[in-house]
């Protein structure tokens, strides 16, 4: 048995790290010069989103790895070059660095008469591997809206902005209000001349510290377990004492329940739209010119404007015709295995309430024993009906759009994998 790991990112570092550990021989191939992924700021791959303030919107305990907590030290939301010195120190721990090649991309996958996978990349030709372990992210693609008319200023997509140079004295709008978008948006409030948010649907914000502790502390277990509803009370009623309404801010709260999305996480940005800092517009209906005509009638110029408008899933070293994620779907048993294709397997390809890491770390110590033979799938009409289930019940919780395809709640999720990890008995018919 040999597996090819795409990507050294967070999520490729933990399959790494856990099919070292289980002794199973591998490559991983990493485009870019150094590990982390997003989490490395102009980071040479060309596909970090991350800007030079950023800083995590969950708790450093959320957001580590289950056998490697953060340093002590560590506040509790790190910078990203705190991450990303985590992430090193959690290869150099566990001693895998030689078995990711550095500066090498993935060009092409191909799928073998005999089930297994011919990787060929831009350094060592092709080879043929057992299994793959797909760890490439799904925050490096643009999307980017259409409206009618032209701009006449500049157009950025928010993964291409890093720093607020060039932005001083300039009227910006920032389309979108989530977590990119504010960040974005209450940093500009510093140099720029305008900030204005223009969002769609709008998002409930919730603050980073509530109580004086981080949020998703509250979030743990029980309430992590708790019906919808009562989570919702929960959080939504802790926002209220500790913050207020946030139409009293002056930003319209949706008119749909909370968790109905993914929130947006910020302790700023109240207060920026309070003291007039930021505007919060409705979505764009027209473009003319430095013009931006807004679906309530108003009018407004801008010099810039970023798009904070989402990614698209994409795996470019496959052909459309073996896989592609369509409108940002992808067909997988427990959002990791793909169901035609044995031994295909999708690594932190999850949008959780939470932090991807442990779940990427979870999935990959399934994965490992999959491969070890120590636990087994379904068959698959059996995952074809747990696909369209899930894919159900996320229809009937999120808004039905390109955003909410791969959303998990922490908790129940990784709860789900630690079972199915547990199912020893030998299922009959896989892949059948």
């Amino acid at each position: 048995m040999k597996v090819c790991i795409i990507g050294a990112g967070s999520s490729g570092i933990a399959s790494a790290k856990v099919l070292h550990q289980k002794g199973i021989d591998f490559d991983c191939f990493e485009k870019g010069s150094k590990i982390g992924g997003n989490w490395l700021y102009n980071n040479d791959n060309g596909m970090s989103s991350a800007y030079k303030s950023l800083h995590i919107n969950t708790s450093k305990q959320m957001m580590a790895y289950s056998d490697f907590p953060m340093p002590d030290d560590y506040p509790d939301y790190p910078h990203h070059s705190l991450i990303y010195e985590y992430f090193e120190n959690y290869v150099d721990h566990f001693g895998f660095r030689h078995k990711i090649a550095f500066n090498t991309e993935v060009q092409h996958v191909e799928k073998l008469p005999n089930g297994h996978y011919a990787v060929t990349t831009d350094q060592f030709g092709t080879r043929a591997y057992d299994a793959l372990m797909v760890a490439n992210g799904h925050h490096w693609s643009p999307r980017y809206p259409e409206f009618k008319g032209e701009f006449s200023g500049d157009i950025i997509h928010s993964h291409y902005y890093k720093t607020f140079d060039g932005y001083e004295d300039q009227r910006v709008l920032i389309v979108g209000i989530g977590n990119s978008a504010v960040d974005i948006a209450c940093e500009l409030t510093n140099v720029s001349k305008r900030v204005a948010i223009s969002t769609r649907s709008g998002a409930y914000i919730v603050p980073k510290y509530l109580f004086g502790i981080p949020t998703d502390h509250i979030s743990k277990p029980p309430l992590a377990y708790a019906p919808l509803a009562v989570q919702r009370a929960t959080l939504l009623g802790a926002i209220l004492i500790n913050v207020g309404k946030q139409d009293n801010y002056g930003i319209p709260t949706p008119n749909r329940p909370i968790l109905r999305e993914h929130p947006t996480i910020s302790q700023e940005l109240p207060g920026k739209v309070g003291h007039g800092k930021i505007t919060i517009k409705p979505n764009i209906k027209e473009l003319n010119g430095y013009e931006v005509i807004f679906e309530d009638g108003s009018l407004e110029e801008f010099d810039k404007i970023i798009y904070a408008t989402g990614y698209k899933i994409n795996f470019p070293f496959f052909e459309p015709t073996f896989l592609e994620a369509r409108n940002n779907e992808i067909d997988l048993y427990h959002k990791v295995v793909h169901q035609e294709h044995q031994n295909l397997f999708f690594i932190g390809l999850v949008q959780p309430l939470g932090a991807i890491m442990p779940l990427a770390e979870v999935q990959s110590k399934w994965v490992a024993k999959l491969l070890q033979g120590k636990c087994v799938l379904p068959d698959k009409r059996k995952m074809l009906r747990s696909i369209q289930l899930d894919r159900d019940e996320m229809r009937a919780r999120y808004n039905r759009s390109s955003r909410h395809t791969i959303q998990v709640d922490f908790y129940p999720y990784k709860r789900l994998i630690e079972t199915e990890m547990q199912q020893m008995k030998v299922r009959k018919g896989v892949f059948a």
